[in-house]
């Protein structure tokens, strides 16, 4: 096995059992996956993200055959058309984190923006998050959907399921979860829901920062 694969599966293990450690996912919801050279790294269907071992993790080959390990994710098509259609992904994390999925069932902010531009890092590190109307897990029209966004936007939320997120590694992709599960946290617990920044602060942060929104 490349050295590379190798330290990508292991990181795919550490992120994953991070993230459930936290609460992040719970059970055996959630996956994870990375891009290679020859194809894709994926964990298995209905694995505990918290209890991974590298030997296991599905590599799915260009054609999308599974070449090794356990089977992979249900969702592996959804992950396939995001990398096929954004070149600089090379991560993907997929949770059913509590305060998304429970934004998707009080109502979001609107289906273009499930959350409203509320703190500087939530523009800077994740961007507009558009809505995914309920379907099965794994349903292929899911993918198709998600494709056509997937240079558009770093992640969307599955009503329901929670948000899939994508960007230039595992890690980085599980940050920028992470900050959008914690902006829904703030958002549902304020009282009064939070107002957005203003358009003139947003301005700032693409002019200094280059955020995308």
């Amino acid at each position: 096995m490349a050295s590379n694969e190798s330290r990508i599966r292991e990181e795919i293990c550490r992120t994953g059992k991070s993230l459930y450690d936290r609460r992040y996912t719970v059970g055996t919801a959630g996956n994870i996956s990375s891009r290679l050279e020859d194809g894709w790294l994926i964990t298995p269907t209905d694995a505990c993200l918290g209890l991974l071992d590298p030997d296991d993790i599905a590599k799915v080959d260009l054609q999308g055959n599974h070449v090794s390990g356990a089977r992979p994710s249900k969702t592996l098509a959804l992950h396939r058309r995001i990398y096929e259609n954004n070149p600089d992904a090379h991560g993907i994390v997929h949770t059913h984190s509590t305060h998304l999925v429970a934004l998707t069932v009080a109502g979001v902010w609107t289906d273009d923006d499930v959350l409203p531009p509320i703190t500087p890092y939530f523009v800077m590190k994740v961007g507009h998050v558009p809505l995914i109307r309920y379907r099965r897990p794994g349903d292929v029209a899911v993918a198709e959907q998600v494709a056509v966004l997937a240079s558009k936007v770093r992640a969307v939320l599955l009503e329901r399921l929670g948000p899939v997120v994508w960007e230039k590694s595992v890690s980085q992709a599980s940050y920028a979860l992470e900050e959008l599960e914690e902006t829904a946290r703030l958002y549902l617990s304020a009282v009064p829901r939070p107002e957005p920044l203003r358009d003139s602060s947003i301005e700032e942060l693409r002019t200094v920062f280059g955020a995308r929104w």
